[in-house]
């Protein structure tokens, strides 16, 4: 949710990494985002499900890859 909603703001994701100790956001506006971005009109609970599994996965994967680290942010702008 804090990628996405980011995302839809238009804000830079660059410098952005996940915490887990900060909660933002209600259930509800968490709930309409991930339907905003699934990609289905009236998702499942198993299609959201599945979304956020492969989502999350996907940015674990990009947080610890070097190519997304803020050195290579720096040095490489828009690589």
């Amino acid at each position: 949710y804090q990628y996405l909603s980011r995302y839809k703001r238009n804000e830079n994701l660059d410098l952005f990494t996940f915490d887990p100790r900060r909660i933002q956001g209600t259930e509800r506006e968490c709930l309409e985002c991930l339907m905003d971005f699934c990609g289905r009109s009236n998702p499942s609970w198993t299609e959201l499900s599945n979304f956020t599994r492969f989502l999350n996965l996907q940015l674990r994967k990009c947080e610890k890859s070097v190519f997304c680290s803020r050195v290579v942010i720096e040095q490489l702008r828009g690589f």
